[in-house]
């Protein structure tokens, strides 16, 4: 059996990161931050490989999906850049045939304190629940892997989005690199972060070789949405929807038994 390694990489739970303007392309302060995100995607590579992994895709997936820089990552990678314009989202290419998904550079959900930049697929939302659980682009993610039976393994990024992952998923391997504070964050040293990414990456790889159960997550038996939006406008076009009641002059509320009719709601509401 072919060991496949998926990576959902995103750049705000990044070692160091504390302003949108070192996240966006084209900022000055961009640069050195892409970097560090490439070099924390690749420690992951590196650890994985060490343990086993024969094939890795990657998804860039953040914002432009444009910021990984390919050449600094190992030849047995394939990378998806851009966005492939369906409800995967930032997991776009994941499929039943891989061993194990990790997730690097993750942060915490719209309406919590974790991170300065804390916000769930866009800034539009001030927040988003399924079944009343505070709803991460990690919670998103990583049901969407369990759609698949895709055990995630491991999660980089600040110290909120790691302990709500604890929380959903007991077995699941974490790196946090920083801790938000106000309007910014303590972070570990760079280099420090990507020594421990790469250690916990092995280790992560190897169990989910040889325990996957240990980190399978069941899928709810219905989901229950609701989505409080910045502008009361997102609500009333969200309403129009099939399924979508709203509930508030900026809420709205989606029901399904199906997961895959989540994430396409997410898709055309968010």
């Amino acid at each position: 059996m072919l060991h496949r390694l998926f990576i959902s990489a995103d750049i705000e739970g990044t070692c160091g990161i504390a302003h949108w303007d070192e996240t966006e392309l084209g900022k000055p302060d961009y640069t050195p931050f892409r970097q560090q995100m490439t070099r924390e995607v690749n420690a992951a590579c590196l650890g994985a490989l060490e343990s086993g992994a024969e094939d890795i895709l990657i998804k860039d997936a953040h914002d432009s999906a444009r910021n990984l820089m390919p050449e600094m990552l190992p030849e047995q990678i394939q990378i998806f850049r851009g966005w492939g314009s369906d409800i995967h989202s930032m997991m776009s290419g994941i499929d039943g045939s891989f061993t194990g998904a990790f997730f690097t550079g993750y942060h915490s959900s719209s309406n919590t304190d974790t991170n300065p930049l804390s916000h769930t697929m866009n800034t539009q939302n001030i927040s988003i629940t399924i079944n009343g659980i505070q709803t991460s682009e990690m919670l998103i993610n990583l049901y969407a892997a369990a759609l698949y039976d895709v055990p995630v393994l491991m999660i980089t990024g600040d110290l909120g989005v790691c302990e709500q992952a604890k929380r959903i998923s007991p077995n699941i391997f974490t790196v946090p690199v920083s801790q938000g504070r106000g309007n910014g964050s303590i972070s570990i040293h760079p280099n420090v972060a990507l020594k421990r990414i790469q250690e916990t990456a092995k280790t992560a790889f190897e169990e989910g070789i040889a325990h996957p159960e240990r980190f399978a997550v069941s899928l709810p038996n219905k989901f229950d949405v609701e989505v409080s939006f910045v502008q009361h406008n997102k609500a009333r076009r969200a309403s129009f929807y099939p399924g979508v009641r709203q509930t508030g002059p900026r809420s709205v509320r989606f029901s399904s038994d199906a997961y895959y009719d989540v994430l396409r709601f997410f898709m055309f509401c968010l």
